[in-house]
């Protein structure tokens, strides 16, 4: 039972991601999100992926194996247009 309740948090909370992903991939803006925002994010949700591992909780590993990738997307979005305003 807790597994499940696990598993659905980390879909709800994994999930909310996904309209800042769709937004920011159509508009390729991703001006509204600081680096500071997005690298401490990434660390700590990094380090909740590792606990997950170290504790084998599938719920934990799973949820934020994807918000990670998720969080990925959005700094290579971010990135690109930082480096494509530089060359404007």
């Amino acid at each position: 039972m807790t597994t499940v309740l696990g598993l659905v948090a980390g879909a709800l909370t994994t999930a909310c991601w996904l309209p800042q992903l769709r937004r920011s991939w159509r508009t390729r803006s991703t001006d509204d999100l600081s680096w500071t925002y997005l690298v401490m994010l990434s660390t700590g949700v990094g380090m909740w992926f590792t606990y997950g591992i170290a504790m084998a909780d599938v719920a934990v590993m799973a949820s934020n194996a994807i918000t990670l990738a998720a969080l990925a997307v959005l700094i290579t979005i971010k990135a690109t247009q930082r480096a494509r305003e530089a060359r404007a």
